[in-house]
């Protein structure tokens, strides 16, 4: 993979089929689910919101996560940032992640990344300290899971 990942506070955000893809989607999550897996009964909320293929890239989220033994809740409908955020604290879950680029203009995407006290995230967190991933650092704990087109095809 040739795109730097590099997370602000409150995550990663890029150019939709630029630098915002499945490919790299999963390769940010999987450093997620690294940091989420390292605490006891894993579980996480995954929301997304109206943006084209929102929907997909939380599927790829959710199943990274999974295949990594994350307990998984999504959020069953595109819904601003604050559900999800709700929700970590409602399901007591130990993070959320957010498909949503905010503010940006409509070609951009983004990925979100809120601890279980569903604010920023702070410097220890995975995205808190703007950790880059890349090819090699976040994937070398990779499992690939899902499929990689929206037709299905890995």
């Amino acid at each position: 993979m040739s795109v730097e990942i590099r997370f602000g506070t409150d995550g990663w955000r890029g150019i939709i089929a630029d630098d915002f893809t499945y490919e790299s989607v999963r390769v940010a999550t999987q450093g997620i689910a690294q940091y989420l897996t390292t605490r006891s009964k894993p579980s996480a909320i995954v929301g997304y919101d109206t943006r084209f293929a929102s929907d997909l890239f939380a599927r790829e989220v959710a199943q990274v996560l999974a295949a990594n033994g994350v307990k998984v809740l999504v959020i069953n409908a595109p819904a601003p940032t604050q559900v999800s955020t709700y929700a970590i604290l409602d399901r007591k879950a130990s993070g959320g992640l957010v498909i949503t680029a905010s503010h940006n203009p409509y070609y951009f995407s983004g990925l979100k990344y809120k601890p279980e006290y569903a604010g920023s995230a702070s410097p220890r967190s995975p995205t808190g300290s703007r950790k880059r991933f890349n090819g090699s650092s976040a994937a070398a704990g990779f499992v690939r899971c899902g499929s990689t087109t929206p037709s299905g095809r890995a």
